[in-house]
């Protein structure tokens, strides 16, 4: 490990995941404090400005800009000083990933921007972290509900795909814990907490269990899932096209990860208080 903390750029600090890398850093630094910086994507100067006064910078763009973080990555070539780029990821692995179409090329901007940053020679670490907890635990897993279910719930598949819910806090943690970690470097890190990877049908059931209310299922077939996904508007088809990759095809949590070229966020930082499944889910009792 490090010795000395780093200097660290959050791009899109504002943002709806990066309020909360910020606050991962604020205990981090603890009485270090923050400075705020003001840089313009699309001012090359002021952003090379701000990178030249960082060592890492994480990038949490939101998916309409993340074609555009090759300006970041121009910016660190010019800038020459930094040690480790994150570029905005948190979903998941787009490397290895079936994920049906509007979603594949929502995806694919990723895809390519990690192409970019290797061949520029930058050292990296790509996040990967499963579905926001905020997104998806309000619905208790359901791919286009706003709320629990109340006498019904709909199950893509046979509900039992294992998935990875992760607190957005706790992405923070991970993501901080792991800039100045040379064991991150060149690696995609993995956020998948054990006691937050469950299959639908088990979230489900956990909350019949906190709730004391009993509902039954939908299953729907993954073939409808599909004709769901082709015949929905924008947004809930690129909704769908993830929770269909992860829930129906287990894309989180079926495989092993080489350690060539990934590492667990869980194997790194065993001491981490991560907020749990079951935790969470009491915010809506």
């Amino acid at each position: 490990m490090a010795s000395e903390k780093s200097k660290i750029l959050v791009v899109g600090a504002t943002g709806y995941l990066g309020r909360h890398v910020v606050a991962a850093l604020l205990k981090s630094f603890q009485d270090a404090g923050v400075t705020l910086l003001k840089g313009d994507l699309y001012d090359q100067a002021s952003l090379v400005s701000a990178v030249k006064a960082a060592d890492v910078v994480i990038s949490t763009l939101g998916s309409l800009q993340l074609a555009d973080q090759t300006r970041l990555i121009d910016a660190i070539k010019e800038a020459g000083n930094v040690k480790r780029f994150f570029p905005s990821e948190f979903g998941l692995d787009v490397d290895h990933t079936g994920i049906v179409e509007p979603g594949k090329s929502v995806l694919s901007a990723k895809v390519a921007i990690r192409r970019a940053v290797e061949a520029a020679g930058i050292p990296y670490t790509y996040v990967v972290a499963g579905f926001f907890a905020g997104y998806a635990l309000p619905g208790i897993g359901q791919a286009l509900a706003q709320g629990p279910p109340a006498d019904k719930a709909v199950v893509l598949g046979d509900g039992n795909a294992k998935a990875v819910y992760v607190e957005e806090g706790d992405i923070g943690t991970y993501t901080v814990l792991a800039a100045d970690d040379p064991r991150a470097e060149n690696k995609t890190l993995y956020v998948r907490p054990p006691a937050n990877t469950l299959s639908h049908n088990e979230l489900l059931a956990l909350w019949e269990k906190k709730s004391g209310r009993g509902f039954e299922r939908e299953y729907v077939p993954e073939e409808t899932v599909l004709k769901q996904i082709q015949e929905s508007p924008v947004p809930a088809n690129i909704i769908l096209s993830i929770w269909h990759a992860a829930q129906v095809r287990g894309e989180q949590t079926g495989f092993e990860v080489d350690p060539a070229k990934g590492v667990e966020a869980a194997d790194l930082y065993p001491d981490v208080k991560y907020t749990t499944v079951d935790e969470y889910l009491d915010r809506f009792l």
